[in-house]
């Protein structure tokens, strides 16, 4: 081999920092808060303050390699901590607020953290984990001094922490394989499991991410993530907005649609991310006030495919929504639904199609395979369906500690079932747990909640399998309407009759509130909890 004679820097978090502060220091981040005002700085000022908060953990005896968690909103100081504790070559454990109880402390436990940053209003939940924490040794508020309440958790502020902290800090090189963030899958199925990302996986992602057949990214953008960044670190966008310049705007905790509305406006952003959940509560806000114009022009949407009809109303309103495809394991980028010459080339029509109904196509760094019972690839003709792989820099190879995720080749199976056609166009059809197989044939309960989502009334829907004496396994549907809707099954059954197949319809349609997880999702497994006998009892 004739090696090539090119330096070998190692991809480094702090890199990015380093990167942002010198290319873009007076680009803006402006970041919400719990109960204190604006919290506004360009990109330098950020820059010295992760410096200063790196010196803290090091005064905390926090070492190499050593765990730190944050049960945190999207807010300036957990978007410091994301650059300061890696910086260190230690590892932030982002925990989910929103999880049960028992979900968090095994989260924290499991990760082995020493120390726990968290926001004000998380206190109540705080001093509720505390005596099933006993590794964690120091509780740090995310709160100036004026505000701390200590609680009996006897916490600190990090305001003063930082500011006793001497300025600037040499980051140093180290392997860049080592752990930077921890973060744990919902634990919808069992305990949680951990997915350690390293400095490499997360400055490859952030490439990738900030690029045009992906989130397409650059210093124009005002960008505001509305997915948290406890959430398989805010889509990325953390990392790619800071490589690319981008202003960021941080919402803490306040995601409702009238919250985002006064924030997007006032900062006018132009570019979010979030579930569609939460842009299907925006769009509600914005035809409430009767607003026509606003600065928002995209959204970046995942978690669960995108209703048709939710896209349409986006669009209406001026925003282009851009399917997106992820998950925690995969850092999560997987692919975004951007057209390509090849695809516009089929005709207008055809090509919004396309992007209507597919979560995308591949982007750099990640290879797809969609495989039969026998691991054998089905053809890519847009209807063969099977069990969707992936395999990449930034994709899982084991869960934390060392628990294997992938097969012999590295592929790792999302649980999704999935087709890609001719131009390589990804469609999830279901995930491998929620098809619904009823007298041996095969029912997708994403084209039922898809087809649902455009009646009248309709906020969202799920579609759970249940069980049939006779055809093994039925669909159910479960819709939530609008606030001041009136919705009964009669209508919503009259409105599918016209859209899907008659054997598909649902055995039974049920209007009430449709539970959600810690992540935004229908929560399906709560769903067949509830209504596993409901068949049976018709």
């Amino acid at each position: 081999m004739l090696r090539g004679l090119m330096q070998d820097r190692p991809l480094m978090i702090s890199g990015i920092l380093s990167h942002a502060a010198e290319a873009h220091e007076g680009r803006e981040i402006v970041s919400r808060l719990i109960d204190e005002p604006i919290w506004r700085y360009g990109y330098a000022e950020w820059a010295a303050r992760v410096a200063r908060a790196a010196n803290m953990l090091q005064s905390l005896d926090i070492a190499a390699g050593d765990r730190v968690s944050t049960l945190a909103w999207n807010t300036h100081r957990h978007f410091e901590l994301m650059y300061a504790a890696p910086g260190i070559q230690a590892v932030l454990h982002t925990a989910n607020p929103r999880l049960h109880d028992d979900q968090i402390a095994f989260t924290i436990t499991h990760a082995g953290s020493s120390v726990l940053f968290f926001d004000r209003n998380l206190l109540p939940l705080v001093e509720r984990l505390q005596p099933r924490l006993p590794a964690v040794r120091r509780y740090i508020m995310l709160s100036d001094v004026a505000r701390l309440d200590p609680g009996a958790v006897a916490a600190e502020s990090y305001e003063a922490l930082i500011d006793a902290q001497p300025a600037g800090h040499r980051w140093r090189a180290f392997d860049e394989n080592s752990g930077a963030i921890l973060c744990y899958t919902s634990g919808t199925t069992g305990d949680p499991k951990g997915v350690l990302y390293s400095h490499r996986s997360i400055v490859l992602h952030a490439m990738a991410a900030g690029l045009s057949g992906a989130m397409n990214l650059s210093a124009f953008e005002a960008v505001m993530p509305a997915s948290s960044l406890y959430h398989a670190n805010g889509w990325g966008l953390p990392f790619a907005a800071a490589i690319n310049g981008c202003k960021m705007v941080l919402p803490a905790d306040r995601l409702d649609g009238a919250s985002l509305y006064e924030l997007i406006e006032a900062e006018a952003v132009t570019l979010s991310a979030g579930v569609p959940t939460i842009w299907g509560a925006y769009l509600q806000h914005l035809q409430t006030i009767g607003i026509a114009e606003h600065s928002l022009k995209r959204v970046l949407i995942g978690g669960s495919p995108l209703p048709v009809s939710l896209r349409n109303d986006l669009r209406a309103h001026g925003i282009a929504a851009v399917q997106s495809l992820g998950m925690t394991e995969t850092s999560p980028m997987i692919v975004a639904a951007t057209p390509t010459p090849a695809l516009l080339a089929q005709g207008e029509e055809q090509a919004e199609h396309i992007l209507a109904t597919r979560q995308g196509r591949s982007i750099y760094g990640i290879q797809r395979r969609v495989v039969d019972d026998e691991g054998r690839e089905v053809p890519r003709d847009g209807k063969s369906a099977g069990a969707l792989q992936v395999r990449g820099p930034w994709v899982v190879d084991r869960y934390y500690p060392d628990i294997p995720a992938t097969d012999e080749a590295g592929w790792f199976d999302t649980g999704d079932i999935a087709t890609l056609d001719e131009l390589g166009y990804l469609r999830i059809t279901d995930r491998e747990k929620d098809v619904i197989k009823s007298g041996g044939e095969w029912i997708s309960s994403i084209d039922l909640e898809n087809a649902v989502s455009g009646c009248p009334g309709v906020r969202v829907a799920a579609v759970i399998g249940v069980a049939h004496p006779h055809w093994q396994e039925r669909p159910l549907m479960v819709v939530e309407p609008h606030a001041g809707a009136e919705l009964l099954p009669e209508q919503i059954r009259a409105y599918l009759e016209a859209r899907v197949v008659r054997w598909w319809l649902p055995d039974a349609i049920v209007v009430a509130d449709v539970p959600v997880t810690a992540t935004g999702k229908a929560d399906k497994k709560a769903l067949r909890d509830i209504y596993r006998d409901h068949l049976a009892n018709l």
